[in-house]
Protein backbone atom coordinates (compact mmCIF):
# COMPACT_ATOMS: atom_id res chain seq x y z
CA UNK A 1 0.00 0.00 0.00
CA UNK A 2 3.02 2.47 0.77
CA UNK A 3 4.56 1.64 -2.50
CA UNK A 4 1.20 2.34 -4.39
CA UNK A 5 0.94 5.98 -2.44
CA UNK A 6 4.26 6.73 -3.22
CA UNK A 7 3.42 5.65 -7.03
CA UNK A 8 0.75 8.19 -7.00
CA UNK A 9 2.38 10.96 -5.20
CA UNK A 10 5.72 10.22 -7.77
CA UNK A 11 2.55 10.83 -10.69
CA UNK A 12 1.16 13.58 -9.74
CA UNK A 13 4.77 15.32 -9.36
CA UNK A 14 5.57 14.32 -12.78
CA UNK A 15 2.67 15.83 -14.33
CA UNK A 16 2.77 18.97 -12.06
CA UNK A 17 6.69 19.36 -13.69
CA UNK A 18 5.14 18.30 -16.73
CA UNK A 19 2.60 20.72 -17.52
CA UNK A 20 4.23 24.08 -15.42
CA UNK A 21 1.50 26.37 -16.75
CA UNK A 22 -0.75 25.73 -13.68
CA UNK A 23 1.73 26.59 -11.26
CA UNK A 24 3.14 29.09 -13.12
CA UNK A 25 -0.16 30.57 -13.55
CA UNK A 26 -0.71 30.63 -9.23
CA UNK A 27 2.74 32.33 -9.22
CA UNK A 28 1.36 35.04 -11.68
CA UNK A 29 -1.98 35.46 -9.88
CA UNK A 30 0.02 35.89 -6.13
CA UNK A 31 2.47 38.25 -7.63
CA UNK A 32 -0.03 40.26 -9.28
CA UNK A 33 -2.45 40.17 -6.31
CA UNK A 34 0.02 41.44 -3.86
CA UNK A 35 1.25 44.78 -6.43
CA UNK A 36 -2.41 45.43 -6.65
CA UNK A 37 -2.81 45.69 -2.85
CA UNK A 38 0.51 47.43 -2.78
CA UNK A 39 -1.07 49.98 -5.14
CA UNK A 40 -3.91 49.78 -3.71
CA UNK A 41 -3.08 50.58 -0.09
CA UNK A 42 0.03 52.80 -0.66
CA UNK A 43 2.15 50.93 1.26
CA UNK A 44 4.92 53.78 1.24
CA UNK A 45 2.69 56.04 3.17
CA UNK A 46 2.40 53.28 6.09
CA UNK A 47 -1.13 53.30 5.65
CA UNK A 48 -2.09 49.51 5.79
CA UNK A 49 -2.54 48.07 9.42
CA UNK A 50 -1.61 44.99 10.45
CA UNK A 51 -5.01 43.68 10.84
CA UNK A 52 -5.54 44.65 7.17
CA UNK A 53 -2.70 42.96 6.35
CA UNK A 54 -3.21 39.92 7.97
CA UNK A 55 -6.83 39.75 6.23
CA UNK A 56 -5.08 39.96 2.92
CA UNK A 57 -2.50 37.64 2.71
CA UNK A 58 -5.19 34.34 4.30
CA UNK A 59 -7.94 35.61 1.42
CA UNK A 60 -4.96 35.67 -1.28
CA UNK A 61 -3.57 32.32 -0.08
CA UNK A 62 -7.33 30.76 0.38
CA UNK A 63 -8.21 31.80 -3.51
CA UNK A 64 -4.34 30.42 -4.36
CA UNK A 65 -4.85 27.05 -3.14
CA UNK A 66 -8.69 27.17 -4.66
CA UNK A 67 -6.94 27.62 -8.15
CA UNK A 68 -4.03 25.01 -7.31
CA UNK A 69 -4.96 22.30 -5.26
CA UNK A 70 -8.74 22.33 -6.64
CA UNK A 71 -7.72 20.39 -9.77
CA UNK A 72 -6.59 17.40 -7.96
CA UNK A 73 -9.54 14.73 -9.10
CA UNK A 74 -10.60 17.66 -12.05
CA UNK A 75 -7.62 17.00 -14.68
CA UNK A 76 -8.41 12.89 -14.34
CA UNK A 77 -10.06 11.70 -17.06
CA UNK A 78 -12.78 8.74 -16.72
CA UNK A 79 -11.03 6.00 -18.06
CA UNK A 80 -8.12 7.04 -15.58
CA UNK A 81 -10.04 6.88 -12.99
CA UNK A 82 -11.39 3.78 -14.47
CA UNK A 83 -7.72 2.09 -14.54
CA UNK A 84 -6.97 3.86 -11.39
CA UNK A 85 -10.22 1.77 -9.84
CA UNK A 86 -8.79 -1.22 -11.14
CA UNK A 87 -5.28 -1.32 -9.45
CA UNK A 88 -5.30 -0.13 -5.48
CA UNK A 89 -7.83 1.09 -3.02
CA UNK A 90 -9.28 4.48 -2.88
CA UNK A 91 -7.37 5.18 0.26
CA UNK A 92 -4.57 4.69 -1.27
CA UNK A 93 -5.62 7.18 -4.28
CA UNK A 94 -6.84 10.07 -1.81
CA UNK A 95 -3.75 9.53 0.70
CA UNK A 96 -1.31 9.93 -2.70
CA UNK A 97 -3.19 13.12 -3.90
CA UNK A 98 -2.90 14.56 -0.46
CA UNK A 99 0.31 14.46 0.11
CA UNK A 100 0.85 16.13 -3.09
CA UNK A 101 -1.69 18.45 -2.44
CA UNK A 102 -0.53 19.38 1.37
CA UNK A 103 3.09 19.76 -0.18
CA UNK A 104 1.88 22.45 -3.08
CA UNK A 105 -0.56 24.02 -0.76
CA UNK A 106 2.85 24.85 1.88
CA UNK A 107 4.87 26.19 -1.14
CA UNK A 108 2.22 28.39 -2.75
CA UNK A 109 1.84 29.81 0.88
CA UNK A 110 5.55 29.84 1.55
CA UNK A 111 5.87 31.65 -1.81
CA UNK A 112 3.02 33.99 -1.37
CA UNK A 113 4.56 35.19 2.47
CA UNK A 114 7.88 35.27 0.97
CA UNK A 115 6.30 37.90 -1.98
CA UNK A 116 4.18 39.34 0.23
CA UNK A 117 6.50 40.77 3.17
CA UNK A 118 8.67 41.95 0.31
CA UNK A 119 6.17 43.76 -1.52
CA UNK A 120 4.18 44.83 1.81
CA UNK A 121 6.77 44.60 4.68
CA UNK A 122 6.60 42.23 7.27
CA UNK A 123 5.15 42.78 10.81
CA UNK A 124 5.78 39.14 12.08
CA UNK A 125 6.61 39.20 15.55
CA UNK A 126 6.53 35.19 16.45
CA UNK A 127 8.24 33.19 13.06
CA UNK A 128 7.73 29.64 14.60
CA UNK A 129 4.27 29.90 15.35
CA UNK A 130 3.31 32.37 11.50
CA UNK A 131 4.58 29.45 10.13
CA UNK A 132 3.49 26.39 12.24
CA UNK A 133 -0.26 27.93 11.41
CA UNK A 134 0.81 28.28 7.95
CA UNK A 135 1.51 24.49 7.72
CA UNK A 136 -1.59 23.61 9.61
CA UNK A 137 -4.18 25.43 7.69
CA UNK A 138 -2.68 23.95 4.56
CA UNK A 139 -2.79 20.78 5.68
CA UNK A 140 -6.59 21.66 6.55
CA UNK A 141 -7.33 23.82 2.97
CA UNK A 142 -5.54 20.59 1.18
CA UNK A 143 -7.96 18.09 3.00
CA UNK A 144 -11.17 20.53 1.76
CA UNK A 145 -10.58 20.67 -1.50
CA UNK A 146 -8.81 17.16 -1.76
CA UNK A 147 -12.67 15.89 -0.90
CA UNK A 148 -14.62 18.43 -3.10
CA UNK A 149 -12.16 18.44 -5.85
CA UNK A 150 -13.21 14.24 -6.07
CA UNK A 151 -17.12 15.27 -5.15
CA UNK A 152 -17.62 17.17 -8.42
CA UNK A 153 -15.19 16.11 -10.59
CA UNK A 154 -18.52 14.47 -12.29
CA UNK A 155 -20.14 17.59 -12.32
CA UNK A 156 -20.61 19.50 -15.43
CA UNK A 157 -19.72 23.37 -14.60
CA UNK A 158 -17.18 21.41 -11.88
CA UNK A 159 -14.62 24.95 -11.76
CA UNK A 160 -17.73 26.73 -10.47
CA UNK A 161 -19.22 24.41 -8.15
CA UNK A 162 -15.76 23.71 -6.34
CA UNK A 163 -15.70 27.17 -5.30
CA UNK A 164 -19.15 27.60 -3.83
CA UNK A 165 -19.02 24.23 -2.52
CA UNK A 166 -15.27 24.43 -0.73
CA UNK A 167 -15.23 27.85 0.37
CA UNK A 168 -18.05 27.16 3.57
CA UNK A 169 -16.09 24.13 4.45
CA UNK A 170 -12.91 26.31 4.57
CA UNK A 171 -14.24 29.17 6.78
CA UNK A 172 -13.86 27.63 9.48
CA UNK A 173 -10.18 26.89 9.26
CA UNK A 174 -9.26 30.06 7.42
CA UNK A 175 -10.95 32.16 10.69
CA UNK A 176 -8.92 29.70 13.04
CA UNK A 177 -5.95 30.83 11.08
CA UNK A 178 -6.46 34.39 10.81
CA UNK A 179 -6.66 34.31 14.40
CA UNK A 180 -3.82 32.73 14.91
CA UNK A 181 -1.18 34.35 12.92
CA UNK A 182 -2.53 37.60 14.48
CA UNK A 183 -1.45 36.24 17.41
CA UNK A 184 1.73 35.74 16.06
CA UNK A 185 1.92 38.93 14.53
CA UNK A 186 1.41 40.64 18.08
CA UNK A 187 4.27 38.38 19.62
CA UNK A 188 1.15 37.00 22.12
CA UNK A 189 2.68 34.68 24.84
CA UNK A 190 2.97 30.74 23.77
CA UNK A 191 0.33 29.56 26.54
CA UNK A 192 -2.24 31.65 25.07
CA UNK A 193 -0.98 30.79 21.30
CA UNK A 194 -0.86 27.06 21.90
CA UNK A 195 -4.56 26.26 22.79
CA UNK A 196 -5.60 27.41 19.40
CA UNK A 197 -3.01 25.86 17.29
CA UNK A 198 -4.20 22.68 19.30
CA UNK A 199 -7.67 23.88 17.55
CA UNK A 200 -6.57 24.24 14.17
CA UNK A 201 -4.68 20.76 14.57
CA UNK A 202 -8.30 19.16 15.46
CA UNK A 203 -10.14 20.28 12.47
CA UNK A 204 -7.81 19.12 10.15
CA UNK A 205 -7.61 15.93 12.16
CA UNK A 206 -11.96 15.55 11.78
CA UNK A 207 -10.96 16.88 7.91
CA UNK A 208 -9.29 14.34 7.14
CA UNK A 209 -10.60 11.39 9.07
CA UNK A 210 -13.87 12.51 7.15
CA UNK A 211 -12.41 12.61 3.84
CA UNK A 212 -10.76 9.00 4.31
CA UNK A 213 -14.47 7.92 5.80
CA UNK A 214 -16.12 9.84 2.81
CA UNK A 215 -13.83 9.01 -0.35
CA UNK A 216 -14.44 5.53 -0.76
CA UNK A 217 -18.07 5.85 -1.47
CA UNK A 218 -17.35 8.97 -3.65
CA UNK A 219 -14.94 6.30 -5.36
CA UNK A 220 -17.26 3.79 -5.71
CA UNK A 221 -20.05 5.95 -7.42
Amino acid sequence: MIKQVVSIFEKEVKLEWRNKTAFNGILLYLVSTIFICYLSFNVKSGQMQTVTWNALFWIIIVFANINGVAKSFLQEGEGRMLYYYTLCKPQVILSGKLIFNVLLSVLIALIGFSVYALILGNPVSNYIYFLLTILFASIGFSGVLTLVSGIVSKANNSTALMAVLSFPILLPILLMSVRLSKNAIDGMEIGLMNDKLFTLISVDAIVITTAYILFPFIWRN
